[in-house]
């Protein structure tokens, strides 16, 4: 069910840093139903995802599809391409500086194409991780966008937390001989959690190899990204990362949502070791205090941070009264 890469182009665009774009060109993917003519649920991709949400390669099947919870005969879901995940081959696929654009640049390159389609209102925006910081940024630049927001598995801030286990992460690139390979290794770590290593491996041995189990998944994973993703696209998506913030250049987190319309479900996801469901609640009592609809459920799982690319079943029944 892979559509064909569209293209839309921003003109006189001025990112955070004051640099001033003539043009920037995104790509993007539309399923289910025409734009339109049908409800529309903006799908945002993680760190080394991509437009590509429905299909044979499709992250995100397990939600989106006929007759699932995303019901593409109901529904048109559109995704686009973080810009400098270099999916698209195109120019702009590739930055020319990883840090040239902050989240807030392509919240707002992403509102602006939206609107230039001439689309009013998003049904939904969804997200998991820096999918989902892009989402909360969306929200607060464009009020009015998005019916329902619905940011999965991360926080409307980089906690110290994931500054430092991105710090780490960029060390890693920068000294290592096989950058991607090894940087992936190390991001497992947190994606999963020991209950899931634990119940997955249980010290096995690869016979073949002489190793553990547990060892040769980390090197195959490792290898995977090496063969899918560009260093500096790595980059890119990590330094994006730590700029979410909604707060930045906004006084507080209560001012920043001060004029937001969206209801909001926060999704969390048990023994998340990078965006812990604790961190994530913290918003719901002030979201409440502002007036804001919104509630907060909870993934259960041994699996961690990669449970919403995992955990359908689910998301199907948390989700059920949104969709």
């Amino acid at each position: 069910m892979q559509q064909e890469l569209k293209f839309i182009t921003i003109r006189n665009f001025t990112a955070e840093s004051g640099d001033k774009l003539p043009e920037f060109t995104l790509s993007y993917q539309v399923f289910g139903q025409p734009l339109e003519e049908a409800p529309i649920v903006l799908v945002n991709h993680a760190l080394t995802g991509n437009s590509t949400v429905i299909g044979e390669h499709g992250w995100f099947n397990g939600l989106c599809g006929e007759n699932k919870l995303i019901d593409t005969t109901k529904y048109c879901i559109l995704s686009f391409d973080i810009p400098g995940n270099g999916y698209s081959g195109k120019p702009g696929s590739i930055l020319d500086k990883h840090d040239q654009f902050t989240t807030r640049d392509i919240a707002s390159l992403f509102s602006k194409a939206i609107y230039q389609m001439k689309i009013n209102q998003l049904y939904a925006a969804m997200g998991g991780s820096l999918g989902g910081g892009i989402a909360w940024e969306m929200a607060c630049l464009y009020p009015n966008l998005i019916e329902n927001l619905i940011p999965i598995a991360c926080d409307w801030k980089a906690t110290d937390w994931i500054i430092a286990n991105n710090r780490v992460q960029q060390q890693i690139l920068k000294n290592s001989s096989k950058p991607l390979h090894d940087v992936r290794m190390f991001s497992m770590l947190f994606f999963r959690t020991p209950q899931s290593f634990i119940a997955k491996f249980n010290r096995s041995v690869n016979e073949d190899l002489g190793i553990y189990n547990v060892e040769s998944w980390l090197l195959h994973h490792g290898k995977k990204l090496e063969g899918r993703f560009l260093l500096e696209s790595y980059k890119t998506m990590i330094h994006l990362l730590n700029t979410v913030d909604i707060a930045r250049d906004r006084g507080s987190f209560k001012q920043a949502i001060s004029g937001l319309k969206s209801r909001i479900t926060l999704l969390g996801i048990e023994g998340d070791l990078l965006f812990p469901p604790d961190t994530i609640k913290e918003a719901l009592s002030q979201l409440r205090e502002s007036g804001i609809e919104a509630c907060y459920r909870e993934i259960r799982t041994p699996h961690g941070h990669d449970a919403f690319l995992i955990e359908f079943d689910q998301m199907k029944k948390l989700l059920s009264d949104i969709f």
